[in-house]
């Protein structure tokens, strides 16, 4: 018997995601442990149905309310997406008929994450501690004067000055003072690669408005240019703080949009408040069920 495969699709400044709901324990191995094909394929923005990722809301292990597994475009496994956490707390909210005030607590691999979808419709979520032990990001570099992982990463014949934080995912933030005259692709794909990040990484170029204004261009981890970043964001609010480029509160523009981003006291919790919006429903087709999962060019193989 064909089982139709429902999805809904949501936004969060512009970074969108595929929500697929199993909290009842209702998904197929197939869907819960994707073929990374799979997944590629329904991200593609051609043959399938286009996204920055694919999220599963599935029952809790602990003592959660439910479970985030979040997949990048590529198929890999993410450990956590600050966009995405909160496009995940919309369609909660939105599947059970509520837009009053909510919180929910959410298993993720970087932890239990709790987000507040707040009266005004802004979501506000509690990112937790940033990581700013090398191993724990993980990365090569090591503890600079500022208190974080600092060096320079040689690009053939450009060196950057960067420094990394971890936010459950590790990411790597390079202040520029030009955004728009960088070769933002080039050394985009060749940072998320760096030896200096075993695991890979998210690249964030950062440029300082004001103390309490930023601006980041985004190249994230299997999926590449995004919109928007949350967890990028909170990285690099942390990133400036502690090398004294900005206060401890301040707002993040991003290409899709703004976000609040504050870390109170510079210690314990980074917190991160911004929109996620519906875009649509639907049921995916026979052909791309996971059982019709096939092979994609990469953008290596593209030519």
């Amino acid at each position: 018997m064909l089982v139709m495969l429902q999805f809904s699709k949501y936004q969060g400044l512009g970074n969108d995601f595929l929500l697929i709901d199993g909290r009842e324990d209702q998904l197929t191995q197939q869907v819960i442990n994707p073929d990374p094909a799979w997944v590629r394929k329904i991200c593609d923005r051609h043959f399938g149905i286009g996204a920055d990722g694919l999220i599963l809301a599935l029952p809790p292990r602990a003592d959660g309310d439910l479970r985030m597994q979040i997949f990048n475009a590529d198929g890999s496994l993410a450990e956590m997406c600050g966009n995405g956490i909160r496009c995940l707390t919309r369609f909660l909210a939105d599947i059970e008929g509520d837009l009053c005030v909510q919180r929910w607590n959410i298993e993720t691999l970087a932890g239990i994450i709790c987000p507040i979808l707040q009266e005004d419709g802004q979501i506000c979520v509690d990112m937790g501690s940033p990581f700013l032990d090398p191993e724990s990001i993980p990365t090569t570099l090591t503890i600079g004067s500022a208190g974080l992982p600092q060096g320079e990463c040689h690009l053939g014949g450009t060196s950057l000055h960067v420094a990394a934080v971890g936010m459950g995912n590790p990411h790597v933030i390079v202040p520029v003072e030009d955004l728009e005259s960088i070769p933002f692709e080039n050394w985009g794909q060749r940072l998320e690669k760096h030896h200096a990040f075993p695991a890979k990484t998210n690249v964030h170029f950062l440029k300082i408005h004001s103390p309490t204004q930023l601006e980041i261009r985004v190249w994230e981890r299997g999926s590449g240019p995004t919109l928007a970043c949350g967890t990028g964001a909170c990285a690099s609010l942390v990133a400036a703080c502690l090398l004294g480029l900005s206060d401890d509160h301040a707002e993040v523009l991003l290409p899709g949009g703004v976000l609040q981003i504050s870390w109170p006291g510079r210690s314990g919790s980074v917190f991160m408040t911004g929109p996620a919006e519906p875009i649509f429903d639907g049921v995916l087709t026979p052909l791309l069920s996971p059982s019709h999962a096939e092979v994609l060019p990469q953008d290596d193989q593209i030519i």
